[in-house]
C-alpha cells in the first residue's frame, strides 16, 4: 500500500469518527444494493479494483469478489491485520485456501453453500441432456443447412453416478427424477443414509463406475480429489459412459480423459477443465464426443438475488455474535 493511499484513509476515517467503533465489512456488492443489512456495521464497497476503498487493516469482514482470479481476491488479505470472517460467493474455497496461511489464528472461512445449487444443478441436466441427445451436432447441423436425422440415447432408463454427494449432488438427483432413470447412486466422502438411498464411501467407486451410464462430477477440489478422476477410474467406465464435470476441473486428469475421448470409448461433458480457462489450440477443444462449455454453472440471475440473502444473513449472524453458517474452515 503506498504513502498516498494510507495518508487517503486517514483522512476519510478522521471525517467518520463514529466509524471506529463499528466493524468494517468489504462487500463486492454495493451495500446499498442490499435491503436490511444491520446498522451495527460500517460498509466499503470492493470488487477487485485496482484501489481499496478503506484501509483494509480496518476489515473484520471480508466478501471475496466473485469471478475474479485467485490473485485479486486474494491481494488484500496480507495486510487485513484484523480480519476475522472470509465469505466466498462461491461453493468451492480452493482459490482462497492457500492464502489463509499467512492470515492469524482464529480467521473464519466461510462459503456460498447453497447459493449455486439450483443453477449448477439446472447446467449438469443440460449438458446431460445436450450430450446423450446429440445437441452440439444438431447445432453444428443448423449452421451447415444438413437435416442430421438419427437415434439419439435418451437419459430415461440409464443409470447415473453422482460423485459428490452435497447440497449440489443433492439437487442435481432432484432433477433427475422426472427423467425417469434406471437408478441414481450417491459417493460422497463418508457414507450416509438418505430419504432417497445410501450415499456410499469413495472407496466404493471401484465398484459403482462399471455400472454408470452418466458419471456426475460434483466433488469440491482437495487434495484427496485432485487427479482422482485419471487413468484407473475412466478405465472402470463403462463403455460408451458418459462424464459430465461441474465440479472443479484439477479433479480431471486431463491427459487420461484425453485418451479415453480420442480413442471414442467415452464421452465428456465439461463445465470446468484444467487448464482454465482453456487455452486456443488445445486438444481437448476438438477432442470427438466432448461438450465444453465456459465454466457458467453459477452465473445466472438466480445468483444476485441469493448471494444477497446470504450476505444479509450472514452479516446479522456475525453483529449478533452468532455461529455463522457454512464454516469451512478456521486458521490457526
Amino acid at each position: 500500500m503506498s504513502a498516498d493511499h494510507s495518508d487517503t484513509f486517514r483522512h476519510q476515517e478522521s471525517t467518520h469518527g463514529s466509524s471506529e467503533a463499528r466493524d468494517l465489512v468489504w462487500l463486492p456488492i454495493p451495500p446499498e444494493e442490499i435491503d436490511g443489512l444491520p446498522d451495527s456495521l460500517e460498509y466499503a464497497h470492493w470488487d477487485g479494483g485496482e484501489d481499496f476503498p478503506t484501509d483494509p487493516a480496518r476489515c473484520a469482514f471480508y466478501c471475496v469478489p466473485y469471478m475474479k482470479p485467485a490473485q485479486v481476491c486474494t491481494r488484500p488479505l496480507p495486510v487485513m491485520t484484523n480480519l476475522r470472517v472470509v465469505q466466498t460467493l462461491t461453493a468451492g474455497i480452493d482459490h482462497i485456501k492457500p492464502a489463509l496461511a499467512d492470515l492469524a489464528p482464529g480467521v473464519r472461512l466461510c462459503n456460498a453453500r447453497g447459493v449455486h445449487d439450483a443453477s449448477t444443478a439446472e447446467l449438469a441436466l443440460t449438458l446431460i441432456l445436450a450430450s446423450l441427445r446429440g445437441v452440439p451436432d444438431f447445432v453444428r447441423g443448423q449452421d451447415a443447412e444438413e437435416w442430421r436425422s438419427g437415434f439419439r440415447p435418451a437419459l430415461a432408463d440409464k443409470s447415473v453416478l453422482i460423485v459428490g454427494y452435497g447440497a449440489i449432488g443433492s439437487a442435481i438427483e432432484d432433477r433427475l427424477v422426472p427423467f425417469e432413470c434406471e437408478r441414481v447412486a450417491r459417493v460422497a466422502r463418508s457414507p450416509r443414509t438418505t430419504e432417497r438411498g445410501p450415499v456410499h464411501p469413495i472407496d466404493a467407486l471401484p465398484r459403482l463406475l462399471p455400472e454408470a451410464d452418466v458419471v456426475v462430477l460434483v466433488t469440491p477440489l482437495t487434495e484427496a480429489t485432485r487427479g482422482l478422476v485419471g487413468t484407473e477410474f475412466l478405465s472402470r467406465m463403462k463403455d460408451g459412459a458418459l462424464l459430465v464435470n461441474v465440479s472443479r476441473g484439477g479433479v480431471v486428469d486431463t491427459k487420461a480423459l484425453l485418451t479415453e475421448l480420442e480413442s471414442g470409448r467415452l464421452r465428456a461433458a465439461l463445465d470446468v477443465t484444467d487448464p482454465e480457462p482453456l487455452p486456443a489450440g488445445h486438444p481437448l477443444w476438438h477432442a470427438p464426443g466432448v461438450l465444453i462449455s465456459p465454466h457458467v454453472g453459477g452465473p445466472t440471475s438466480a445468483f444476485l438475488p441469493r448471494a444477497k440473502r446470504l450476505l444479509r444473513d450472514q452479516l446479522h449472524r456475525y453483529a449478533r455474535g452468532e455461529s455463522l453458517a457454512h464454516l469451512a474452515v478456521t486458521t490457526g
